[in-house]
């Protein structure tokens, strides 16, 4: 009996507030409660399709070489870069053969449904590429091809960042294995000979 008291109330003061029309920021709007539902409906709806194309949703959902490499492997380049505005991180590592193309990609995104479609989308994009070739794919390609709105371009330049990173990586381990073999080992047992007069 007191609970439905209470829920005649609670349903009258409601009524009584959604007829009166609510003010924000000093401009007369419609009553609230009365086209709230239909207005989070049509922003959702109009929200949806203005920010997520089919290719992003595609990429978000099915993403294509998701994991890890073997850091300390040599043959391995780690690309690990961010972006402090919106807080995504992404990690793209490729594996190179000896001639120098691109064998196996993987990737990890921490971010929003763009910054993970648009490393999916790099990872299918280089792999079999060369390191060149990689190195010069652009992150206007990518927006253009996951049609990602203006708003999320800063998520194809992780991606671009993140390819160019692991490449600079892969190459300087590569550089440090060339000197290291082209240095002869320290002769063992042996001291220098002084010249007397």
């Amino acid at each position: 009996m007191m609970r439905n008291a209470i829920l005649r109330s609670t349903a009258t003061a409601v009524a009584s507030s959604s007829a009166r029309p609510a003010t924000r920021l000093g401009f007369a709007s419609r009553p609230i409660l009365a086209n709230a539902q239909a207005q989070l409906q049509m922003n959702v709806q109009r929200g949806q399709r203005r920010m997520y194309h089919e290719k992003v949703i595609d990429h978000y959902e099915n993403p294509r070489n998701v994991g890890n490499l073997p850091k300390g492997d040599q043959d391995v380049g780690t690309g690990l870069v961010g972006a402090p505005a919106c807080g995504d991180v992404m990690k793209l590592q490729i594996r190179v053969g000896e001639d120098g193309v691109i064998s196996e990609v993987k990737f990890k995104t921490f971010g929003c449904g763009s910054a993970i479609a648009s490393s999916s989308y790099m990872t299918e994009r280089v792999k079999g590429m060369t390191l060149e070739q990689a190195g010069a794919v652009k992150n206007t390609e990518i927006a253009k091809e996951l049609s990602l709105p203006p708003v999320k371009l800063h998520c194809s330049l992780l991606a671009e960042d993140a390819i160019k990173s692991a490449i600079k990586d892969y190459q300087t381990k590569r550089a440090k294995k060339l000197s290291t073999a082209n240095t002869p080992p320290p002769s063992m047992g042996t001291s220098p000979s002084v010249a007397t007069a």
